[in-house]
């Protein structure tokens, strides 16, 4: 067995990490192993000497060892007993794949898996999401079992060891020269197995349930919005922790406000008379009536912005505006009397020209310069 330095042997320097050392290694046993390098005994030799090195430098208590007495200090203790290709101590090929891909997909028995996150969509009225509110809903799921404490088994026993896997949660397959590491059939990857299960969950460690929860809704949200309950979602399997709780707010349209972020929109019928004479209107907000000044000659469609009476965010900060869009109203369900006055109201209106109705005016020149272009 060669003496050379076991950190020239692995090509790092002597301060070199044990994620070094790992990476160095595998480099080497990829390459030597004597699995893709049949009948070359300098690859053969190389690969015992790598592997070696790296049984010492290793084991934090051999490497100090070494670093302070040399090969001396470790007498042989990177050795591997038994001879040939295949005898280095279980160091076949196999094993080098299955520490490769153990520590890239994770390696071990996982415990028991988190309990899964569940989510209910809550639906307010525009008022609630505005003002905020405390709502109570009602939300199936799975919860700790009460007469197990959560581990499946029956009263005073405990879950055991896994046989097959002895608690690693894994075991491996060998397929030619490689070896696959999956999940324990047994224990499905947990490490322990219920001998005798609890009679009111099954050996599950949790049962089926419909729970009520009060929910705080904060001033402010909106459609989309998303309130998260720590460990109000499904309880874990045997045990393990819970899940989360994700309440989507879903906003009702509402009949009179339209909502734009931080900003209300809403329509305000105007009558013949107000829109051309001016006049007040009552206009509504969610905190009340509030006095709305038209000026006089004012069109459809205007809209005129109460300020500070929207929507203050969820996330805070100054409240939006209420938008007010004017829409003028046509009189219906006349009196002869009063089509006989409108009549007489449009003659005056036609005799003053076009500065009684600048807009009717220049849309129709438009109209004439289109057809007079064709």
């Amino acid at each position: 067995m060669s003496k050379r330095d076991y950190y020239d042997v692995l090509g790092v320097a002597k301060d070199a990490s044990q994620q070094d050392l790992k990476k160095a290694y595998r480099r080497l046993a990829m390459k030597y192993h004597p699995d893709r390098n049949p009948d070359d005994q300098e690859a053969v030799a190389k690969f015992k000497e790598a592997k070696e090195a790296y049984g010492v430098l290793g084991d934090e208590q051999k490497r100090a060892a070494y670093d302070q007495f040399g090969h001396a200090g470790v007498n042989g203790q990177g050795g591997f007993g038994g001879g040939g290709a295949g005898g280095f101590g279980g160091g076949g090929f196999g094993d080098i794949f299955g520490d490769i891909f153990g520590d890239i997909f994770g390696g071990g028995r996982r415990g028991p898996a988190r309990g899964a996150d569940l989510r209910y969509t809550l639906e307010l009225s525009l008022e609630q999401a505005v003002r905020g509110c405390e709502e109570k809903i009602r939300v199936p799921s799975w919860d700790t079992c009460e007469v197990c404490e959560g581990s499946g088994a029956q009263a005073g026993e405990q879950p055991v060891t896994c046989p097959t896997c002895n608690g690693m949660g894994q075991v491996r397959m060998q397929q030619g020269f490689f070896t696959v590491q999956q999940a324990c059939p047994t224990c499905h990857g947990e490490g322990r197995v219920v001998e005798n299960p609890c009679g009111n969950c099954g050996g599950q460690g949790r049962v089926q349930n419909t729970r009520t929860l009060s929910v705080k809704i904060p001033a402010g949200v909106d459609t989309g919005d998303r309130i998260r309950l720590a460990g109000k979602g499904e309880a874990g399997m045997n045990g393990a922790p819970p899940g989360d709780l994700y309440v989507q707010v879903a906003v009702r349209e509402h009949d009179i406000f339209k909502r734009d972020g931080e900003n209300l929109h809403v329509d305000v019928p105007l009558s013949f008379v107000d829109a051309a004479l001016g006049g007040e209107l009552e206009v509504p907000t969610l905190n009340g009536q509030v006095k709305l000044k038209v000026p006089p000659e004012t069109q459809t469609g205007k809209l005129f912005r109460l300020r500070g009476k929207g929507v203050t965010p969820v996330r805070g900060g100054p409240p939006g505006d209420l938008l007010c869009k004017v829409v003028v109203e046509t009189p219906v369900k006349l009196s002869g009397e009063q089509k006989e006055l409108l009549r007489d109201f449009q003659d005056s209106l036609e005799k003053g020209g076009e500065r009684h109705n600048p807009r009717r005016t220049s849309w129709f020149e438009g109209v004439k310069r289109f057809f007079d272009g064709l």
